[in-house]
């Protein structure tokens, strides 16, 4: 039997497989892909991305690509049975440097994705191959594989990532149990093209009759959803005359003129696993965790953990950071990603009541809240989404309660900021791909002894001052003394370093905050961070 080595293997060549992909290639760390599948699905499945996501997305450098087909800024509306909206989302802030409600489709972005692949040597993305099986000891682990041919094969990896779906394969041979629950409605999701239909929002109508989602998709596309009453037969309510009826209700004869793509009847899961990480091997997207539509936040959960474990694969790989952080993945997210699938259940909980009364006492309570300014605009800037916050991990609260307002294990924001230059730039370009440490109108550095620099200096770490806007000389040096200036042309950054008495921020090479300090405490900081990761 043939055998192979490389760092790492990727099981899974979806969305969070390939971004992964992307992430040890721009690293140069040799990477395999497997992937049963020989080509892509041509239909969408996931359809929403938000800020965050897109953000995961600029870090490997195919955000501004992936954008071209998104449809940005999308509203969320709830219908009533009367066909009033009673409830709408429509963010406007931009904290982390892109929109926070899109809507894409799944393929497009997935061409995208692996069309820039090439661009990586060190990547072998192996389409039509499947892992049979793996074992791991303390030097690495052994997958078996099949090739396309039919061959068997034997690749040996210093680390194996699941990103193979809600059925991981990956996930199974660990026995890693799948933890949660099994809703009771099934919903027929439909896709149509040559859609003419003049509502540009995703609209979640909650109707206790039959509650019903229509989406807006790019490219006259259209997404319905129709829940399955019980008692129903799913084969027929997924036959294309039901459903041209079911969306002829709404739409009368426009129904005509569209073309079905796909008909699928589908039961939704609120399911996490017991563990993230075993060993060598860590779960990402799907594979770790599964969550219900409403909240859109199912591939977005899975690029944040593409984002958190990814730099820490690097950063042991390169021989900068002990194994031991790559456990930190399953501290880091698992509550994060379990909070969002509890919002994806409120929100499906909201839709779905096909009790008349229970309904009619929801719609007046979201009437009341439309009346309270601070209620509805929580309501209309997606206020109500739960924040990820690293209480524990691989960050340092100088405090031992958070105390309210605490930003430490938040991600951080991401204005435009000026350069030298004056070229406008998104922060994180600045930031660099590795740990950053800005000081807001001080030069950060100014206390590090140089056993400290050259500590840092092997993790490629950027040092930044931020300058107020037009504060200095027409012409500040770009870097003096390793220290990178940029003016903070929005007064973001002033804005978030006002919520904080210090002026010292130590920024995760995943754009989460470290550490909130002073240049004279920072010595010590960076000395407990540096702990942390050895």
């Amino acid at each position: 039997m043939k055998r192979e080595t490389t760092q790492v293997v990727i099981v899974g060549g979806g969305p969070n497989g390939i971004a992964m992909a992307h992430y040890m290639g721009h690293h140069a760390i040799e990477c395999v892909v497997l992937e049963l599948a020989e080509g892509i699905l041509p239909y969408p499945r996931a359809v929403g991305m938000d800020d965050e996501a897109l953000r995961v997305l600029q870090g490997i450098g195919i955000a501004d690509i992936a954008i071209r087909d998104m449809i940005c800024d999308v509203p969320l509306r709830y219908y009533n049975a009367r066909g009033v909206c009673f409830a709408e989302v429509k963010p406007t802030a931009a904290e982390y440097g892109w929109p926070m409600r899109n809507i894409f489709m799944q393929q497009l972005l997935e061409g995208t994705l692996r069309d820039a692949l090439p661009r990586h040597t060190s990547v072998d993305l192996r389409l039509g191959h499947e892992m049979l099986d793996l074992s791991q000891n303390e030097e690495g682990v052994t997958l078996q594989v099949k090739g396309a041919d039919g061959e068997p094969y034997e690749l040996h990896a210093q680390y194996v990532v699941g990103a193979d779906g809600g059925r991981s394969c990956v996930r199974k041979k660990l026995g890693i149990e799948l933890l949660g629950m099994t809703h009771p409605r099934k919903w027929v999701v439909v896709d149509v093209t040559n859609d003419s239909l003049d509502a540009p929002y995703t609209a979640l109508h909650a109707d206790p009759e039959r509650p019903f989602v229509c989406i807006y998709l790019p490219y006259r596309q259209r997404r319905w959803e129709f829940m399955l009453k019980e008692g129903e037969d799913e084969a027929r309510m997924c036959e294309e005359g039901t459903i041209r009826q079911l969306i002829r209700n709404h739409i009368g004869d426009a129904v005509d003129e569209l073309e079905i793509v796909r008909i699928r009847a589908y039961t939704h899961n609120s399911r996490v696993a017991a563990r993230f990480v075993e060993g060598r091997v860590a779960l990402v997207g799907d594979a770790a965790h599964i969550s219900p539509p409403w909240a859109g936040q199912g591939l977005n959960s899975g690029l944040r953990d593409v984002a958190n474990l990814a730099w820490k694969l690097v950063a042991v790989l390169k021989g900068r950071a002990s194994p031991k952080i790559i456990a930190s993945y399953d501290v880091e997210r698992r509550g994060h990603a379990t909070d969002l699938i509890s919002l994806a259940d409120n929100m499906g909980a909201v839709l779905g009541l096909t009790n008349p009364l229970m309904a009619g006492v929801r719609d007046w309570l979201f009437q009341a809240v439309n009346t309270v300014d601070n209620l509805r605009s929580h309501l209309l800037e997606f206020k109500f989404k739960p924040k990820a916050t690293l209480i524990k991990g691989l960050v340092h609260h100088e405090r031992e309660e958070l105390r309210e307002g605490d930003l430490v294990g938040q991600l951080f924001v991401q204005p435009f900021v000026e350069d030298a230059e004056r070229n406008k730039r998104r922060l994180d370009e600045v930031l660099g791909d590795s740990y950053a440490v800005l000081g807001y109108r001080v030069n950060p550095t100014v206390e590090l002894s140089d056993e400290t620099r050259a500590y840092w200096a092997r993790w490629n770490t950027r040092f930044i001052q931020v300058n107020r806007s037009r504060s200095g000389s027409r012409n500040q040096p770009l870097s003096a003394d390793g220290v990178i200036s940029v003016e903070d042309v929005d007064n973001k950054l002033g804005n978030w370093f006002s919520k904080v008495r210090d002026c010292v921020v130590v920024v995760r090479p995943d754009r989460f905050v470290a550490a909130i300090t002073t240049p004279e405490r920072l010595e010590s900081v960076l000395a407990k961070l540096q702990g942390q990761l050895s």
